[in-house]
């Protein structure tokens, strides 16, 4: 019971650490409702209330979205607005690089003389 307890607590302390660091975080215009310092009060002064309410009514709500407008990529398109091969390979990793997999494998293998 004295664990669960203290699990409660420290969860409550870090929800309202976080909202804390992040309404100092954001910019002014980033706040909703309220001003920043204004937020920054609630969150401070009323705890883990004002974390959530910091999290329901004050956080401004950023979804990700990708620009479709920009596909293809402009190295990717010709003069005439169509798509074209690259000149140079595309840069890959060196886990999809057979060439530095051979060499790695040859490393470990203890084969490489260099």
């Amino acid at each position: 019971m004295l664990v669960l307890a203290a699990v409660l607590i420290l969860v409550a302390l870090g929800v309202w650490l976080f909202c804390l660091f992040e309404v100092l975080s954001i910019t002014e215009g980033d706040a909703r409702h309220l001003p920043k310092f204004a937020w920054f009060m609630i969150v401070l002064l009323l705890f883990d209330l004002g974390a959530i309410a910091w999290l329901v009514f004050g956080r401004r709500r950023g979804y990700v979205t990708a620009d479709v407008s920009a596909w293809p990529p402009d190295f990717l398109m010709s003069g005439d607005g169509g798509p074209q091969e690259p000149d140079a390979p595309l840069p890959v990793g060196p886990d999809d690089d057979p060439e530095f997999l051979r060499q790695l494998d040859r490393r470990l293998r203890g084969d490489d003389q260099g």
